[in-house]
């Protein structure tokens, strides 16, 4: 559907882009660690290929070696109309990548996701996300962007906790949903299909973010493990299952969005 894009991507041109004056005060030595840490060199001998959309999620898998197991695919609907697809979140990034290769390879490419917009830096990923920033003035169009992409003929898929799962009393699981793909859908007469992803990140990782909310730390240092977390993923199986889908007439006024939200989620994790 695209042209191939080769890309390199530059660690210290983000850092730089995202810090702006600050970033003279960053180490070289740092940014050759942090491109180490989060193995630079692998991923842009991927990136190098340049696929695009949703090519770009499916050969990411191949290049990983995941396997993923898709289970529910007849419960896709194949009638014109347009869904949002919503799921759990437990590893932030082969999660998000399958969904929009599976749904996306149904749809021909016609999806849009909510993404990190740290994300967007990936040239293959810009033709499919939403990029999410709660800082700046990308903030500010945040929610027109939304709006026009459930108003538009793509499919929206949505992970409706904003974070990958943490372990929450001894489990691996998402903290509670957000309500907004309720309103959205039900304003844009959109059923929703619940998706279940089944996977889990490193003991490290969740011993990170729980620190992090226990120290109150504004910065979101697990997020910054992610891609580790995606490069020690190569060689798995993962489990992807699909639900049949909820019709947006039974959002009625006996729960309000936030109650409904978490009802979707308890569907979700039914799914397993």
């Amino acid at each position: 559907m695209y042209d191939r894009q080769p890309q390199t991507l530059d660690i210290e041109k983000i850092i730089h882009s995202r810090a702006g004056s600050k970033a003279k005060y960053v180490p070289q030595f740092l940014i050759r660690w942090f491109e180490r840490f989060v193995h630079l060199d692998f991923i842009n001998g991927y990136l190098k290929e340049g696929y695009m959309g949703v090519e770009f999620c499916e050969n990411c898998l191949k290049y990983l070696g995941v396997e993923v197991q898709v289970n529910g695919l007849e419960n896709i609907p194949d009638d014109g109309r347009k869904y949002t697809f919503v799921s759990n979140h437990p590893l932030g990034a082969i999660d998000g990548v399958t969904l929009c290769g599976v749904i996306g390879k149904k749809y021909d490419g016609h999806i849009k996701c909510l993404i990190n917009d740290l994300l967007m830096n990936l040239n293959g990923m810009v033709p499919l996300g939403i990029p999410v920033n709660k800082l700046g003035s990308q903030a500010r169009n945040l929610s027109r962007l939304v709006n026009e992409a459930y108003e538009s003929e793509n499919q929206m898929i949505i992970f409706p906790a904003g974070l990958c799962s943490r372990r929450i009393d001894g489990e691996i699981k998402d903290i509670p949903w957000g309500k907004s793909f309720v309103k959205k859908s039900r304003e844009t007469s959109r059923d929703i299909i619940p998706i279940h992803f089944e996977g889990r990140n490193s003991d490290r990782f969740y011993s990170v973010a729980t620190w992090c909310k226990r120290l109150r730390l504004k910065f979101n240092f697990a997020m910054m493990l992610l891609p580790d977390e995606m490069y020690k993923s190569a060689g798995k199986k993962y489990t992807l299952t699909i639900g049949k889908p909820i019709s947006v007439s039974i959002l009625d006024n006996s729960k309000n969005d936030n109650e409904w939200a978490q009802e979707i989620r308890k569907t979700v994790y039914e799914l397993k």
